[in-house]
């Protein structure tokens, strides 16, 4: 599968009561960059990540949401939502994002990515956009966009292809993920097939499945 990359896009600083960090700074605000952007191990160059705690780091490198996922959205909200403005750093056309599977890798300009696991949305999301309700809505909706690993550095631009390189066997998907976390959890065991799944998203699995593993 071959699609295309819209834009790269990296986050500014934006100071706000509503931003993640203790300092009250966010890097939710991503922009399309112009020219090549270089992917390296832990993220991607140029982009300000404010709570690191909870975002970026090796098994989240890299935000990606598809442009299509977020055309919904624009009509649901009956407003433009631009390249960057879900916080993504890889904003995609005609690539299955809510349909990766886990580990699948994604060769984007000369930068091999590799899926991990899905977005969780936050408050500091629901405060960029001026939506108080809208983690209930995109818990419901369920298109969280992918994160993504780089397995080798190297660079991208809007308007170069990411072909899907290789997907495993297992077949569990972000959107699956993301499902079994939030609203199915009769999915559970299914996260324990991914062996790519971050671990820490693999124990929750266990925790939560308790003496039925």
């Amino acid at each position: 599968m071959t699609g295309r990359v819209v834009a790269v896009n990296l986050g500014v600083v934006t100071e706000a009561d509503w931003a993640g960090d203790a300092s009250g700074r966010s890097g939710i605000d991503k922009r399309p960059a112009e020219g090549p952007v270089l992917f390296r191990a832990d993220g991607v160059t140029g982009d300000f990540i404010g709570e690191r705690a909870h975002h970026g780091g090796p098994d989240q490198a890299v935000y990606a949401y598809a442009e299509e996922d977020a055309g919904w959205w624009a009509a649901e909200l009956g407003r433009p939502v631009r390249p960057g403005n879900l916080g993504e750093n890889l904003t995609t056309y005609a690539v299955d994002v809510t349909g990766a599977v886990i580990g699948e890798q994604w060769l984007v300009g000369s930068a091999l990515l590799q899926v991990t696991k899905p977005r969780t949305p936050c408050t500091t999301f629901a405060g960029f956009w001026g939506v108080p309700d809208l983690i209930k809505r995109f818990t419901a909706r369920a298109m969280p966009g992918a994160y993504l690993r780089v397995l080798r550095e190297g660079e991208a631009a809007a308007g170069d292809p990411v072909r899907v390189v290789e997907r495993p066997a297992h077949g569990v998907t972000i959107g699956e993920v993301f499902r079994a976390l939030n609203l199915e959890p009769e999915l559970l065991p299914r996260l324990l097939d991914a062996a790519d799944l971050p671990e820490s998203l693999r124990e929750k699995a266990r925790r939560r499945l308790g003496s039925r593993v």
